[in-house]
């Protein structure tokens, strides 16, 4: 899969594209400086090395503007962005773009050069790490699934990962939970607070979970397949009650190899409700398997003209 996108300069999809990015970085930056960086929490990551060595080196580098005079959180982990973009493009080829580059540097003046810097009420105050802990990884998941959106990369431990995958053919999952977990460990040893790993752990799975939901979309729609004999009647509740619409899916039982037409259709909840009720009226026989929808596109939902 590729990362690269050519969107013309100016258009639709390229404002789109990059006010993801910035509305990303910006979100995430929130994430880190409110909560994640006040309660030393190490999410993973080159931004959780970076929380590590900006305690390693408190008070070592007061003139580049870090609250504690270590070496800024956000221009660390934008200095090891570089090499590895470089190298996973060498390894892996062009996969980043221009647009992954752009993330990194809005992350490092979000995070390190802009008023974002400034934590007076929530990082001197009493809030609960583990509070801390999921909504910032809500908060950076959230930045990150719209940095994903619009075809960049978060870099760092993904480009890690990515190459790791290559050489041993691990899943990539398996393999970026690695990464992250030894980075969580270094934070461990950093901090020597064993609580440090745990909200730390906590704040990885959250911000994955939020990552998934940003980019399948949240939906109410639910998708039936229905087999019935009774599809006729089915049909016509579909079409002209509900006014929805549904497909035909030809099939034949298992047991009995009998003939069967299955009811493809995707309602929402409240049409959920009423046509199983129906469909229990007319024919308690049949067979119903309900599933999520995450995205529905096309008639009578998402137009596919508003992904253009």
């Amino acid at each position: 899969m590729t990362y690269v996108t050519k969107e013309k300069l100016f258009s639709k999809r390229w404002f789109k594209a990059y006010g993801l990015i910035v509305l990303g970085c910006f979100i995430m930056s929130v994430g880190f400086n409110y909560f994640i960086s006040p309660h030393h929490i190490v999410p993973g990551g080159v931004y959780g090395i970076g929380i590590a060595v900006n305690y390693l080196t408190a008070g070592m580098f007061p003139d580049l503007g870090a609250e504690n005079g270590g070496f800024p959180i956000g221009t660390l982990g934008f200095l090891l962005n570089i090499p590895l973009t470089i190298i996973g493009i060498r390894v892996l080829g062009p996969k980043f773009g221009v647009k992954t580059i752009v993330g990194f540097v809005l992350c490092m003046v979000f995070m390190d050069y802009s008023w974002l810097t400034v934590r007076p009420l929530i990082a001197n105050s009493d809030v609960d790490p583990l509070l801390s802990s999921i909504f910032g990884g809500i908060l950076i998941g959230f930045g990150l699934g719209l940095i994903f959106k619009s075809k960049a990369t978060s870099g760092g431990s993904d480009i890690i990962a990515m190459i790791l995958e290559k050489y041993t053919k691990m899943p990539l999952g398996q393999l970026l939970m690695t990464v992250d977990s030894i980075i969580v460990i270094f934070g461990l040893a950093v901090f020597r607070d064993w609580r440090i790993p745990l909200y730390s752990w906590i704040t990885i799975f959250v911000t994955g979970k939020v990552i998934d939901t940003v980019l399948a979309g949240i939906s109410a729609e639910k998708c039936m397949l229905i087999v019935s004999d009774k599809h006729e009647e089915i049909r016509e509740k579909i079409l002209f009650d509900i006014n929805r619409g549904g497909t035909y899916i030809p099939g034949v039982g298992l047991y009995k190899k009998e003939e069967k037409k299955i009811i493809y259709t995707v309602v929402n909840r409240r049409e959920l409700s009423m046509l199983t009720d129906y469909i229990r009226e007319v024919d308690n026989a049949a067979f119903i398997t309900v599933l999520d929808a995450t995205e529905i596109l096309g008639n009578g939902f998402k137009p596919l003209q508003e992904l253009a």
